[in-house]
């Protein structure tokens, strides 16, 4: 299955779900969408999950494409996923600021995630993504657990 996360901001990520929606895949497809509007006919779509239903469909994915948000990267990353990024960007009214690219770039240089900066790069990440699915756990450093911990704590809280 691959899952795909917008995150929980009011910012639409229609650049992403429009590539998603072209992605030709026989895999089930499960898109959280917020609140983006593009039509996903090979999907199952959801506006939103609670923090237990995304760690759920996280766990449940082969692969995870994600907005460059740092929770929701943290969130795959604690679950032993190598998430697919795609960051927001100001100029397409996606985000405030362009600091995701800023973390997906940095992030992506020390392995822990693939970054996808042009979206017409997007199958190739799948494909790539797909093949290395069966190479093993991610390997995480204790940051990375330590993090983790504290976006469960903070969305918990939320509640």
């Amino acid at each position: 299955m691959i899952f795909v996360t917008v995150g929980t901001t009011h910012f639409q990520f229609d650049r992403l779900l429009s590539a998603v929606a072209a992605l030709d895949t026989s895999q089930e497809l499960v898109v959280q969408r917020g609140p983006s509007r593009v039509p996903l006919d090979n999907a199952r779509v959801v506006d939103f999950l609670s923090f237990d239903e995304l760690n759920e469909h996280v766990r449940a994915a082969e692969i995870v494409i994600t907005h460059a948000g740092v929770g929701s990267i943290m969130v795959a990353l604690s679950l032993g996923r190598r998430p697919i990024v795609v960051p927001r960007l100001q100029r397409f009214g996606e985000a405030v600021d362009d600091h995701q690219v800023h973390v997906a770039t940095q992030l992506h240089q020390t392995g822990r995630v693939r970054a996808v900066l042009d979206l017409a790069r997007l199958r190739e990440a799948v494909v790539s993504a797909t093949d290395a699915a069966g190479e093993g756990g991610l390997k995480l450093g204790p940051l990375v657990g330590v993090v983790a911990d504290e976006v469960r704590r903070a969305a918990y809280r939320r509640d």
